[in-house]
């Protein structure tokens, strides 16, 4: 029987992977990816990657960058300089007066400026001249997946009318109304009305198209689409040396400003009044207990030094005494307890050979050593010390003590 354990073994086997081939999940077909991120990084339907892949081929003489700078305070870009270019496609142009006057002026140093959005803020309207028909028109706004994209570049200046279209999303915006006069229309979209413009800038120019699906992946990837993205961007000078790829207002358009709980609160005005009334009282008692218990804060003197006024107190009180001898006493008592201790002498015998070591020791001139301690003897034998007496002994050991 056990001979047949292996043969049982693998037919189990073989029935286990014979039913997950059975009723496994079959691979699940690839799907369709709607999201419209118009990001440089991503590969899906609706990315950039296409797009900003192809800028080193289309000006293979140009340094490509990114940048999620504002206008006018790039890295890689100069202010002062020409042959530049700035790029930027975005589901929201939302530029203040103050960048788009920067945009201006960089165009107007020679260099170009091409825009591709879906929406042109008030101020780039009313700079250029344009009034545009996407006021207010939400980021996504087809969900229609079976009806095609329509947009057309016309000549001049390009070599002939042509018209580009995939089965895709599609924002449809365009302008309403531009100034003939200084505004070149370059495409239409599939309504008939212009939707990408070119406008002269000083030394450069200025292109604002409004479609930015027409350079996602999905769209140049279809048919021969391709050549919208070489015609439109064929309008930037061949010359250019630097190009910034512009993600500031791909940025800018994500950021929504998040209210705290403070900022709903002052949103009523009774609250905000009553929240203001209560600060106000608050600072106001604070004030106002500061005041009422503050108090003098007295001067206190600089502490003396009692030791020293001991000591002068003591020295006059020897001197109007006049017992020269008992202050002379004192002072040697003083010397020898400080060679005792410094020098580690006995002072029993005040002989020459004292005086030997301690001028050995101390570095004291000999003569001087020899004077203070006739001195001290002198004491002994004698039983009155005159003021000039005291003086030079006073004057014998000073020197001793600062050279000692």
């Amino acid at each position: 029987m056990k001979k047949y354990i292996p043969y049982l073994f693998g037919f189990l086997l073989l029935g286990a992977i014979i039913i997950l081939l059975m009723t496994g999940a079959k691979r699940k077909s690839h799907r369709f990816n709607p999201r419209i991120t118009l990001n440089r990084k991503d590969k899906i339907p609706y990315g950039m990657a296409v797009a900003f892949t192809g800028l080193g081929h289309l000006f293979s003489q140009a340094t490509i960058y990114t940048s999620r700078a504002e206008p006018g305070y790039w890295d890689s870009l100069s202010n002062y300089d020409s042959n530049q270019a700035f790029i930027s496609i975005n589901g929201r142009f939302s530029a203040d007066e103050e960048e788009m006057r920067r945009l201006i002026n960089f165009a107007e140093n020679g260099n170009d400026v091409f825009i591709s959005t879906t929406y042109a803020s008030a101020a780039a309207d009313k700079m250029l001249g344009c009034n545009s028909s996407a006021y207010g028109v939400p980021f996504f706004t087809n969900d229609d997946e079976e009806e095609e994209m329509k947009i057309s570049l016309v000549a001049p200046p390009f070599q002939k009318n042509t018209t580009y279209q995939y089965p895709g999303r599609k924002f449809n915006s365009y302008f309403d109304v531009i100034d003939s006069t200084t505004t070149e229309i370059l495409g239409y979209g599939e309504n008939g009305r212009p939707n990408f413009i070119h406008l002269h800038a000083g030394k450069g120019n200025f292109y604002l198209q409004m479609e930015p699906l027409a350079f996602s992946n999905y769209f140049l990837l279809h048919k021969d689409n391709i050549h919208y993205y070489e015609n439109a961007l064929s309008v930037i000078s061949s010359t250019v040396k630097k190009i910034v790829w512009d993600e500031y207002y791909l940025y800018k358009r994500s950021q929504t400003p998040k209210k705290g709980w403070l900022t709903v609160l002052l949103g009523f005005p009774a609250l905000k009044a009553a929240l203001l009334t209560a600060i106000f009282t608050l600072l106001l008692y604070s004030l106002l207990e500061m005041r009422r218990k503050q108090r003098y804060i007295p001067f206190l003197a600089k502490p003396k030094n009692e030791s020293l006024d001991f000591v002068k107190t003591i020295g006059r009180l020897y001197y109007d005494k006049g017992d020269h001898k008992n202050l002379c006493n004192k002072m040697a008592a003083y010397f020898l307890e400080y060679v005792r201790n410094r020098y580690k002498l006995a002072t029993n015998t005040l002989d020459e050979k004292f005086i030997k070591l301690l001028q050995y020791k101390s570095g004291a001139d000999e003569n001087s050593l020899t004077k203070i301690v006739s001195f001290i003897k002198y004491l002994d034998e004698t039983q009155f010390i005159s003021s000039s007496q005291l003086t030079d002994f006073h004057k014998q050991l000073e020197s001793f003590y600062n050279k000692s």
